[in-house]
């Protein structure tokens, strides 16, 4: 059966043709512009994850300054991430229209804007409701973000490229999380929030003076119906439904744990002070190596190698974390991240590459089931936590592995099983998840 991906150009929202001039126009490693380009996505993807996560090291701090449960405390996260996913697909479709660096430049002085309030929020109420808003305008670069590298990149490159971005996204997130644990030690929860802001005010501007203009973007107008057909044209594909689906599950785990990590490791037999709580997110360092070299797995191994690989150091490093040794507990979130950002590494880039048209709506779909998985790792971890400790929060973990392992199983066995010649698909892409 034809892929749907061989549908006339013409019906799809921001289609695109690979042809030989635009190739040549195409940034590569040692390419001018290149080396201002990555910069200036590392410096989006800091600030980004900076932003998002921001009160989630300060969930601890935000369950006795309110008097709330973890469960009420993680919709400071949750809502973000939700606002995300329910606007992630729209702000691309909008991207269409205005360019991916416009959209890119809103979403960030917008998110920078509200992060900038949120530390006068007067009540719990008021801080998930702005969270919500700063979610929503965060929504508009991560999708934009691949299809700009989709368009801008070599396909050779695009894997380490797409690599470089999840690794500053790695970097956000530890950097945001020390630096509000420290601050919160020593100030407060409020003034941890107000200095992740002023750091994302620093990777924007960073951002907007490094990033080259787009050379391979051609505007389309926005229609609700061209829209409609280009995600359903998507969401037809079965590879990029496993991809999606493999991007969420992965998230369930690193949601799930990351939001719950800090309640145990305040508790007994650990007992350790906000700031070093906030110091164990040093570990996402290791997300930072695994995400930008995962590319050079993906070349060894295959797609599904890769896959095979960051399953199973996820669910060793759940496993692992079980025992009651902090540096038992330190090596699992080792695992528990790089297989994480390896596996999203591989499964994000897999996407961008198999969508030959509608790529930010195929990134956005992408995007939107990734963090809808944060939100359900995040709420469901932190009830599990509540009912049942940490042993049901890698109970969760455990069961989305299984998931994501399940379906990179059938994948392998339907290739091996024999793949007719599919029309109109790039054999990269046919051999994807």
């Amino acid at each position: 059966m034809p892929s749907a991906h061989t549908e006339a150009p013409v019906t799809q929202v921001g289609a695109s043709t690979d042809t030989p001039a635009r190739a040549s126009a195409q940034l590569h490693p040692g390419a001018p512009g290149h080396r201002r380009m990555s910069l200036a996505l590392f410096a989006a993807g800091v600030a980004v994850f900076a932003l998002l996560y921001s009160t989630q090291p300060l969930l601890p701090a935000l369950s006795d300054g309110f008097s709330v449960t973890p469960g009420a405390a993680s919709w400071t996260v949750s809502a973000a991430t939700a606002a995300l996913a329910l606007c992630v697909l729209p702000l691309s479709a909008m991207s269409e229209r205005f360019g991916r660096r416009a959209t890119m430049t809103a979403s960030l002085a917008v998110s920078v804007g509200v992060a900038l309030l949120i530390p006068f929020a007067p009540s719990l109420g008021w801080l998930i409701a702005l969270r919500a808003v700063q979610g929503a305008a965060i929504a508009g670069l991560p999708a934009s973000a691949m299809a700009y590298l989709a368009e801008e990149v070599r396909p050779r490159a695009l894997i380490g490229a797409v690599g470089l971005f999840v690794a500053g996204n790695s970097i956000g997130g530890m950097t945001g999380r020390i630096l509000t644990g420290w601050v919160a030690q020593a100030w407060g929860w409020r003034a941890a929030l107000a200095a992740v802001g002023l750091l994302s005010l620093v990777c924007a501007v960073v951002f907007r003076v490094l990033l080259p203009r787009s050379r391979n973007f051609r505007p389309v107008p926005v229609s609700a119906k061209a829209l409609g057909r280009t995600v359903g044209t998507h969401l037809g594909d079965p590879l990029l439904r496993r991809l999606y689906a493999i991007g969420l599950l992965f998230m369930t785990v690193f949601g799930a744990v990351y939001t719950v990590i800090g309640y145990r490791l305040v508790e007994g037999p650990f007992h350790l002070s906000q700031g070093l709580v906030g110091s164990v997110f040093l570990v996402y360092l290791v997300g930072t190596v695994s995400s930008a070299t995962a590319g050079r797995l993906a070349g060894r191994l295959g797609r599904r190698g890769a896959l095979y690989v960051a399953v199973t150091t996820t669910a060793s490093g759940l496993l692992l974390s079980l025992a009651d040794s902090l540096g038992a507990v330190l090596l699992g979130l080792v695992l528990i991240t790089a297989g994480f950002f390896a596996g999203h590494a591989v499964a994000s880039s897999a996407v961008s590459r198999t969508a030959t048209t509608g790529r930010a709506q195929a990134s956005a779909l992408y995007q939107t089931a990734y963090y809808i998985g944060s939100s359900l790792g995040g709420t469901l971890g932190a009830v599990a936590f509540h009912a049942a400790g940490w042993g049901g929060t890698v109970c969760l973990g455990l069961a989305a592995v299984l998931g994501a392992a399940s379906i990179t199983v059938y994948a392998t066995r339907k290739a091996l099983a024999g793949r007719r010649p599919v029309t109109g698909r790039r054999p990269e892409a046919a051999a994807g998840a």
